[in-house]
């Protein structure tokens, strides 16, 4: 067994989490990869709360108390946990529009032999994660 590839970077002031770990992928060409650790903050939060239809934008100093996730160049799925300046803590799916404050210190597992894909689910009525074994060359 070949020990797991990572990808650590930083994301300055600015950039957007989301578009920046999608980006990732696509240009690493990455066909199944999982969030190891991410610690940073972010002064705007996207998020989509459980159960509910629509994004939720929190302006604030935020602390990223952790980030969970897969991730593909054929699509992702991620949730953050965020606190604010009295601890308050959310939790929810990432979405884009989430601004990074002073910095976002990301670790990327990628896992050889699959590919991540996203099939629509007739039972959730999303794309759904759909591990499938790579053919070797």
């Amino acid at each position: 067994m070949e020990p797991m590839k990572t990808i650590s970077f930083r994301l300055k002031p600015g950039q957007d989490l989301k578009v920046e770990l999608d980006a990732l992928a696509k240009t690493r060409d990455i066909e199944a990869a999982c969030v190891l650790a991410c610690v940073g903050s972010l002064t705007t939060a996207v998020l989509r709360f459980a159960n509910q239809p629509g994004p939720s934008t929190l302006h604030g100093h935020f602390e990223i108390v952790s980030l969970t996730g897969t991730l593909s160049k054929h699509g992702s799925h991620y949730h953050i946990s965020i606190s604010d300046g009295e601890g308050r803590t959310y939790g929810a799916h990432l979405l884009e529009g989430c601004k990074i404050y002073t910095t976002a210190e990301v670790v990327v597992g990628v896992i050889e032999g699959v590919s991540f894909q996203r099939t629509d689910c007739p039972e959730s009525g999303y794309p759904e994660l759909d591990v499938q074994a790579l053919q070797r060359v």
